[in-house]
């Protein structure tokens, strides 16, 4: 009975006896987060690599790197929060057309398997061999390896792999919207609950996922270059700003359009959700990710495109645009997930929800699973680094 009590302490009007705890908790938040921020590198990469923006060379093979090091653990907090993650193969062995998380597993796996970690070996393979010549010990076998036996360097074997990085780059890009506009569909597809239940999710989290992956390399470079103390390339900077800023922009568009047309509907769920966004999600919804995670960049990039300030100025403006964007998709996510369970499907009752410190649902288990990437992004950096690349004049 204190049990009870203490549960019936979190209600607010009248909700559904299943409802009082919820399902989905910030594991959740973070698999479309980390998916997010793996489909907006790959896609910044892809401007320079299919589009020809040259000025942005210098992310392209950290944003690359970046999106296999997420990609590797984007599903991991799904695993986490399953009750037998043990089982979790079995999405593979025994295939179900008609489950939407079902389909994402084999989407998952054509990403990472035949579109990331393929276009990144035709881009390093030349590299591999010259290093597996170069270099001594362990090292060398690793290299040896990874190059899987192919060491011709001949101008006709560069040439082709030029030509199929090329076309996997192309192929990538729709895949990459089908990756995280899957995520969205999975959750837009929900038709019981009016917060999840619009057309316009999975475009919502694919301009999103491009803001928070583009933010995630305009950070790393420069933290990057501020580790290995190189200047920065600005030119490059405002490349990935400018883009940073339009997408933004789109990103905005999308969410008001969406949020004008519940108002105007105003369905029987417009009072709850309602009270939802003025009430439960008031911090998360209108500071964190409105003001802060959207307005504050939107402005602040804005303005570079009217005027831009030295360098300087600059510099610290883009990093801290970048960090208030990345945390601004977080909570855009938060508000997703958790906001959409906070209410009862009754229409009359909310409840609440907490984060414990430990355990599987906890802050040190989802701290993990974010950290993580860049522990592994840092291992790529050192076995694969971008900027001791060989030029075409050293190959031949």
């Amino acid at each position: 009975m204190e049990h009870l009590y203490e549960m019936l302490k979190q209600v607010d009007g009248y909700i559904y006896p299943n409802e009082i705890e919820l399902n989905w908790s910030i594991l959740i938040v973070l698999y479309p987060y980390i998916t997010g921020l793996v489909a907006g590198a790959f896609i910044l990469a892809s401007l320079e690599r299919v589009f020809k923006i040259e000025v942005l060379r210098p992310t392209y093979h950290m944003a690359l790197l970046t999106a296999l090091a997420f990609l590797l653990v984007a599903a991991m907090p799904l695993v986490s929060h399953l009750g037998h993650p043990l089982r979790s193969y079995e999405i593979m062995t025994t295939p179900q057309s008609k489950s939407a998380m079902a389909i994402f597993g084999f989407i998952y796996l054509w990403y990472l398997m035949v579109v990331l970690l393929l276009e990144i070996w035709f881009d390093y393979r030349r590299d591999l061999v010259l290093w597996s010549r170069e270099k001594k010990g362990v090292l060398r076998l690793i290299y040896r390896i990874l190059s899987l036996g192919v060491t011709d360097l001949s101008k006709k074997t560069l040439a082709w792999d030029e030509k199929l990085g090329y076309f996997i780059t192309v192929v990538g890009i729709p895949s990459a919207f089908l990756l995280h506009g899957y995520v969205g569909f999975i959750f837009g597809s929900i038709k019981a609950n009016p917060w999840w239940s619009t057309v316009l999710m999975p475009v919502i989290f694919l301009f999103s996922a491009m803001v928070s992956g583009i933010a995630l390399v305009m950070f790393l470079y420069m933290a990057v270059s501020w580790i290995r103390k190189v200047k920065i390339d600005m030119p490059c900077l405002d490349e990935v700003g400018k883009f940073l800023f339009y997408v933004l922009v789109l990103d905005f568009t999308l969410e008001s359009l969406d949020q004008v047309h519940r108002i105007y509907e105003a369905g029987e769920s417009f009072e709850i959700l309602h009270l939802l966004v003025t009430g439960k999600l008031t911090y998360t919804l209108f500071i964190f990710q409105g003001l802060l995670g959207t307005i504050v960049p939107i402005v602040t990039l804005g303005i570079f495109r009217i005027h831009k300030p030295k360098e300087s100025i600059r510099k610290p403006l883009y990093l801290m645009s970048s960090l208030l964007v990345l945390m601004g998709i977080f909570f855009m996510r938060w508000n997703v997930v958790v906001g959409g369970q906070l209410f009862s499907k009754s229409f009359l009752g909310f409840t609440s929800f907490k984060i414990g410190m430990i355990g599987l649902e906890g802050y040190l288990m989802a701290a993990f699973w974010i950290i993580l990437p860049f522990i592994i992004l840092s291992f790529l950096l050192w076995l694969l680094p971008p900027w001791k690349k060989h030029s075409e004049e050293h190959t031949s």
